[in-house]
């Protein structure tokens, strides 16, 4: 009898390992599609991504709340790196593992990547900075920031105390135009919220529940090896400059790129161009051409790294180098993110930590709010046509009826229609 109901037991404890492991592969499975979707129709840069996930990832497919979604996003905004990317990882990381982290990074980032290593080929012949196409894309990109902005409103900034720190949060962001400016108000808002929330409903929440997050999280010893590993690197790296050759000088270039820089997107290009113009890796109108191609490239400005590791004039370069220097600027933002994520759950359920991420919350709709007037609107809307295309856009997608890949192809049909 035991024998008989022991090797029921083991045949259960198989069943059961079988099935999570079909769970979990199944999990990876959607982590990559999703992201692949979002790869394929995020235009706009990485203010407008944000937008574009919560549709995916909050509205569309339900894997975690408003809340919960804001609260990554503050994270991926005070770590290093690009700040759209990151949210990605971390998403993708909380829902299928540390491979779901890799699944929702590569789905987002292939396609951009593919067209920028393309487009390095031709090199300088192509120009699409001033396509009308391209122009009808920045178009989109207001309306689908416009309704994130709206809609996160709502849910972060509920009341007046939370309105005026977002209020005071464009103000500064606006008024001071650096690249420092939203690391030091999402500092701001953490401090007003933890001392000046105490009447706020932002008490202790709990840990999000199986159906949202779906994935075990990350060993805390992964992530303490991941932490001293991001060190480790950006350390020894000069160091293996001299006895290494141009490999190493090209993964130490693109990894510090990455690394050193906060908000990515755009804040990364003086980087960039100190890394390879100024040595003389890659010609100066050369990297303007890849500039004015990516912009009008869905997915990741961080794509931009494999075209100029293609162009570039020292080996490697091609596809080669092109890849290398696309994993590299990448790199420390999947030993940040596994760092810190082991440890998010235990801090992010505080009551005192609730209240600063309250303020910190609200401080990031600030920011989205003064990046949808700067650089999104004023770059995008030039002539009374380009206000009315916005806010067709903008009032399409509040009805919640047309998706958005829908008013993104309207855009870009409208805007070469009209040159």
């Amino acid at each position: 009898m035991s024998d008989g109901g022991g090797t029921a037991s083991e045949a259960d404890r198989g069943r059961s390992a079988a099935d999570d492991a079909a769970a979990r592969s199944g999990r990876l499975g959607e982590v990559l599609a999703a992201s692949l979707r979002l790869g394929l129709t995020s235009f706009g840069g990485p203010i407008a991504h944000l937008g574009y996930f919560r549709h995916e990832y909050v509205e569309r497919r339900g894997w975690l709340d408003d809340a919960s979604f804001a609260d990554l996003v503050a994270l991926s905004q005070v770590l290093p790196g690009p700040t759209s990317s990151q949210l990605g990882i971390a998403i993708g990381a909380r829902r299928a593992g540390m491979a779901g982290g890799l699944a929702a990074w590569l789905g987002f980032t292939l396609p951009s990547a593919v067209v920028m290593l393309l487009l390095a080929l031709l090199a300088t012949r192509v120009d699409v900075a001033n396509a009308g196409w391209v122009h009808g894309l920045k178009l989109a990109a207001v309306a689908v920031v416009a309704q994130a902005v709206v809609l996160m409103a709502r849910s972060l900034a509920p009341d007046w105390s939370r309105r005026a720190i977002a209020v005071a949060a464009a103000a500064v962001v606006l008024a001071w135009g650096s690249p420092v400016a939203p690391i030091a108000v999402i500092a701001a808002g953490a401090l007003v919220g933890w001392l000046g929330l105490h009447g706020a409903r932002v008490g202790a929440v709990e840990p999000e529940p199986e159906r949202l997050l779906g994935a075990p999280p990350i060993p805390p010893r992964v992530g303490i090896a991941s932490l001293v590993a991001f060190v480790a690197l950006l350390v020894a790296l000069p160091l293996l400059r001299v006895v290494g050759g141009h490999a190493v000088e090209l993964v130490d270039a693109f990894y510090r790129s990455g690394a050193l820089v906060f908000g990515g997107g755009h804040v990364v290009l003086p980087l960039l161009y100190d890394a390879v113009v100024v040595p003389g890796w890659v010609a100066p109108d050369t990297f303007l051409a890849g500039y004015g191609a990516a912009q009008a490239v869905p997915g990741p400005l961080f794509s931009f790294a494999a075209y100029l590791g293609a162009v570039e004039r020292p080996a490697p370069n091609g596809v080669g180098g092109g890849l290398l220097a696309l994993v590299a600027i990448y790199l420390p933002s999947f030993l940040l993110l596994f760092g810190v994520l082991p440890f998010w759950d235990r801090v992010r359920t505080a009551v005192s930590f609730r209240r600063a991420l309250a303020g910190t919350n609200a401080a990031v709709v600030g920011i989205l709010a003064a990046a949808l007037y700067t650089p999104i609107w004023t770059s995008a809307v030039t002539h009374p046509v380009d206000a009315v295309l916005a806010a067709a856009g903008f009032g399409a997608l509040v009805t919640g009826r047309v998706p958005p890949i829908a008013v993104v192809a309207g855009c870009a049909l409208a805007g070469a229609l009209l040159g």
